[in-house]
């Protein structure tokens, strides 16, 4: 078989240096190149001649690089937060035009993917919704990516079903302390109920299944998605 050649980049970085030990330990998988947020990473593709990038570096860069793989012809999946909207649809266009794949993924975890597929769901049926993110204080970003991306899920519900309410605001309250790694409550308020979805990351096992589901779907596909959602189902249809 095959093995999948994986440039990581930010593999300084906590989920860097688990994404190389667990691709390490994959016989499906050869890390070719290990490279941080601040390396020449044209130099490093032209050398290393990988099928995939892995990206984990800081969060706003993610586009950047995203973009810079795709136009050397290779297939970024980006764990990166900050990755805009707009960006997605720009990479979406240039790896459809150069008959590539990629993905950005804002949660590599299985359990989030689920959580959020269940927050769809409760969206459809209670309109009042707020979002409480809760991360290490080493974390830069805020509101973390994951739930700039659940936020944005639960408003494209909201369009769906009542397109007069597509503009309301979805509140994301972030938490940064220490003794926490990545935690995510949705709550849903109703006249005499709540409804309280929680995920909890409580290591970085949680995203080892999505790393390697996002690394096999990203080596196949055309264009650049959103959600690691995809390479599980993907994964399930083999």
């Amino acid at each position: 078989m095959k093995r999948l050649r994986v440039v990581v980049l930010g593999a300084g970085g906590k989920l860097g240096r688990f994404a190389c030990q667990l691709l390490d330990e994959d016989p499906a998988f050869e890390v070719v190149a290990r490279a941080r947020s601040h390396d020449d990473l044209a130099a490093v593709l032209d050398a290393a001649r990988p099928d995939v990038v892995f990206e984990s570096t800081v969060a706003g860069l993610g586009a950047r690089h995203a973009r810079l793989a795709l136009e050397h012809g290779v297939r970024p999946l980006v764990a990166t937060s900050g990755v805009t909207p707009a960006e997605s649809a720009a990479l979406d266009d240039l790896a459809r035009e150069r008959g590539l794949g990629g993905l950005y993924a804002p949660n590599l975890s299985r359990g989030m993917w689920l959580m959020q597929r269940m927050v769809e769901e409760a969206a459809r049926h209670v309109a009042a919704c707020e979002i409480v993110e809760m991360h290490h204080d080493r974390k830069r970003d805020a509101p973390s990516g994951t739930a700039a991306d659940t936020a944005r899920r639960v408003r494209a519900v909201r369009a769906e079903v009542d397109p007069a309410s597509a503009g309301r605001d979805v509140p994301i309250h972030s938490v940064r302390l220490p003794g926490i790694l990545a935690h995510q409550e949705v709550l849903f308020g109703a006249p005499g109920e709540l409804l309280t979805l929680r995920h909890d990351a409580l290591s970085s096992e949680a995203y080892g299944p999505g790393i390697r589901a996002g690394l096999r779907y990203v080596s196949s596909a055309v264009g650049f998605p959103t959600g690691i959602g995809l390479a599980f189902l993907a994964d399930a249809a083999r």
